[in-house]
């Protein structure tokens, strides 16, 4: 074996992934004691169901924990599959609360029992807080591990709380203030508690509170968190009362999944909750081949116009040539206002309340690229195929623009006004719709302009 030290992790990672395919365990063994933790979840991002559990049971307890936690809760179910009673039980007791909530949604209910019966009754308790909320809460993301501080206590009395608690909270930089009924009065910076005089009340020196409600889905938690750009969002339950709190790593790898299955399902496919080269193919197919054939059916509404403009298309062959390039252009309009919107609902700049200004703004938008577009078109098809031809793909393009940009732009937000995921409503669909009624607006045109 070569020099560890002359290698780069990608060269150690190769040569892991060669041993265990000849079997060498004990090479991969003396390999992966070069690798850091991440280094060792990126390898196990590339490594099948088998293989992924022996590198597990390769790593030192302390090590094998870290790891664990640092993977996908997808990953972290099939090693759950692939170990032992014994290996698994440790690991999810030493795992957070809200992670081990995660977890267990990814888990058949008989092993979730198994591993909830085995818990430490102090860990059971934590873990029941937070899987008494519903699946997409943020109290289900939430970690009820967490140190606050008493308003009517003093900056001696506090520091020694957070002390007495430092080793079981989540964080300690940013403290909920609350009042002895454990309603949320205020947040208190931990530098600020140290500047001040020992005898100083918090209450003199907290801000201002903000909070999210328990039942607040994650993402627009998340959302918050982001905006307010806070190291922790304190959660609460209907009564204003602390339950817990959201960190603000926990909240970017909300905000990562969230844009992962917008990505996905904007794409025309189910998001795979795996890296690629960990996901079964089957699994990879699974999550294309539904769209495909639901796409594939809006795609007969397009065959079926056609069918209906056949004499048109017979008396001026010539129209089939722009078919392409009108609906091409149709589906890349409403498949950008689409995208914008989504990405602006997303981050809280539009609400679905905003519908109507969101269409009126992508009707000028859509508009004023038709005109653009549609003025190239003519001037282009005019050179080729006369004005009459011109004047017809010119129109189209502007009518187009404008039909997709509205349409694009207003169905997110009539997918969120209805609790639909707006990805689901933004490119394939958009797409199918605006190559039916563009071909429409098509030949209707070019029957007005030619005459036919």
């Amino acid at each position: 074996m070569t020099n560890s030290d002359s290698l780069t992790i990608e060269d150690i990672s190769q040569e892991i992934e060669h041993a265990l395919s000849h079997d060498s365990i004990t090479l991969a063994a003396k390999a992966l004691q070069s690798l850091r933790s991440q280094d060792v979840v990126q390898l196990m991002h590339r490594l099948d169901f088998r293989n992924r559990a022996v590198v597990y049971r390769l790593l030192p307890k302390d090590r094998a924990l870290a790891v664990f936690e640092m993977l996908q809760p997808r990953l972290q179910a099939d090693l759950v599959h692939a170990l032992h009673d014994e290996e698994v039980t440790g690991v999810f007791a030493e795992m957070d609360p809200d992670d081990r909530a995660t977890l267990l949604d990814e888990l058949p209910a008989g092993v979730a029992t198994r591993l909830l019966r085995d818990l430490p009754e102090s860990e059971l308790e934590l873990t029941s807080i937070v899987l008494g909320y519903p699946a997409n809460s943020i109290g289900r993301r939430m970690s009820p591990e967490f140190v606050s501080a008493y308003q009517d206590a003093t900056v001696a009395e506090t520091l020694i709380r957070v002390r007495s608690r430092i080793d079981d909270a989540e964080t300690i930089y940013t403290i909920p203030v609350v009042n002895r009924q454990r309603k949320l009065m205020g947040v208190l910076d931990l530098s600020a508690a140290m500047r001040a005089d020992h005898d100083t009340s918090i209450a003199e020196i907290m801000d201002e509170p903000y909070s999210v409600p328990a039942t607040e889905s994650a993402e627009q938690a998340a959302i918050r968190c982001s905006n307010l750009r806070v190291l922790v969002l304190p959660v609460v339950d209907d009564e204003s009362r602390l339950v817990g709190i959201l960190t603000v790593d926990d909240a970017l790898s909300i905000l990562e999944d969230a844009q992962a299955e917008d990505q996905a399902r904007i794409s025309g496919s189910e998001p795979l909750r795996r890296p690629y080269l960990a996901t079964p193919v089957r699994s990879i197919v699974k999550s294309r081949v539904v769209w495909l054939l639901v796409l594939a059916i809006g795609a007969t509404i397009t065959v079926q116009v056609l069918e209906v403009f056949e004499a048109t298309i017979e008396q001026m062959v010539v129209l089939s040539l722009f078919v392409p390039l009108l609906i091409g252009t149709g589906g890349n309009t409403g498949n950008q206002a689409a995208t914008t919107v989504t990405r602006a609902l997303a981050v809280g700049d539009v609400r679905p309340r905003d519908v109507f200004k969101v269409i009126a703004r992508e009707i000028r938008v859509g508009l004023t690229l038709g005109l653009l577009l549609g003025t190239l078109g003519f001037a282009i098809a005019s050179i080729f195929y006369g004005v009459a031809i011109g004047l017809v793909i010119g129109l189209t393009l502007m009518s187009i623009c404008t039909l997709a940009a509205a349409v694009g732009g207003g169905m997110p937000l009539v997918a969120t006004k209805i609790g639909v995921d707006p990805a689901v409503f933004a490119n394939p669909f958009i797409t199918t719709l605006v190559d039916a009624t563009g071909l429409v607006i098509y030949f209707l045109i070019a029957r007005a302009v030619l005459g036919l």
